[in-house]
């Protein structure tokens, strides 16, 4: 306990899945926590929960304006920014956007609704790393970027998805070498989650009945036999975020139960008949 203590941290997406999580266990070891998101019953719900040292501030992270706000107000209220988690993001095919954004493969895409999931996941990460590299120049801080296995490999489902995560895991490595070179004590990392049970997940694995079914199904493709959990992740936000990682700048970390270390396949020598 207390690896963030008094430590002022701003998380993105935080009303649900890997950001609550990661609100949650920062909380838990002494960080205030600045829980955001457009989802403000939700938002407001989690920061309730958490109780003191937990507060909810709107943000659409597509917007440079709300951006520019929050982070003024966090360090007019705190002095500081310490740590900023980039985790909202969008993939397009959620049961609430896809009727509204239309198919996300690379042929049928359409143009708005490429730039729509584009805006979250890729803008919003630019506009937080511009705006925490502002105010955490002189005081130092680590910005935590969550990219994903699909910024490694294509996703023929997910074109736009996949490619900004591809630019967040790239644009992390600017961030981190542009601070060096600056001398601004600020790291910046990315991590690249897959496989990971979150609401994101609930177009592909539904509900009722068949819903254990289809994790299953997915499970079973994975090395290490299982879904991941939204804490999986969150731990490794923990790690960056702390001063245990205080010579880790411009990495990646993947956290997908094996999937990208090839397949789980091993190959059995020949017995001579």
């Amino acid at each position: 306990m207390g690896r963030l203590e008094q430590k002022v941290a701003l998380i993105t997406g935080a009303a649900q899945g890997i950001g609550e999580a990661t609100a949650e266990i920062f909380h838990k070891e002494g960080a205030i926590v600045i829980v955001t998101d457009i989802q403000d019953e939700k938002g407001k719900a989690v920061a309730a929960r958490l109780g003191a040292g937990a507060y909810y501030e709107h943000l659409d992270v597509a917007q440079e304006s709300e951006w520019r706000q929050v982070t003024d107000a966090i360090v007019e209220k705190f002095g500081k920014l310490d740590i900023l988690v980039n985790n909202a993001g969008i993939t397009g095919t959620e049961d609430n956007m896809e009727s509204l954004l239309g198919p996300q493969d690379p042929e049928h895409a359409t143009l708005p609704g490429w730039r729509a999931v584009t805006a979250v996941d890729l803008d919003g990460v630019f506009l937080g790393c511009k705006h925490a590299i502002r105010v955490m120049k002189e005081k130092g801080g680590s910005i935590v970027n969550i990219s994903s296995r699909s910024g490694m490999v294509g996703i023929p489902s997910t074109a736009a998805y996949a490619a900004a995560k591809a630019g967040v895991r790239n644009h992390t490595k600017t961030v981190a070498l542009y601070c060096a070179q600056n001398k601004y004590p600020i790291r910046c990392n990315s991590l690249h989650p897959a496989a990971i049970l979150t609401p994101m997940w609930d177009w592909a694995v539904g509900a009722g009945e068949a819903r254990r079914a289809r994790i299953a199904a997915i499970a079973a493709g994975i090395p290490l036999g299982k879904m991941g959990e939204p804490e999986d992740v969150a731990y490794a936000a923990l790690f960056l975020a702390s001063d245990e990682a205080k010579f880790i700048t411009g990495a990646e970390l993947v956290i997908d139960g094996g999937i990208l270390a090839g397949s789980a396949a091993t190959a059995q020598r020949c017995k001579n008949d």
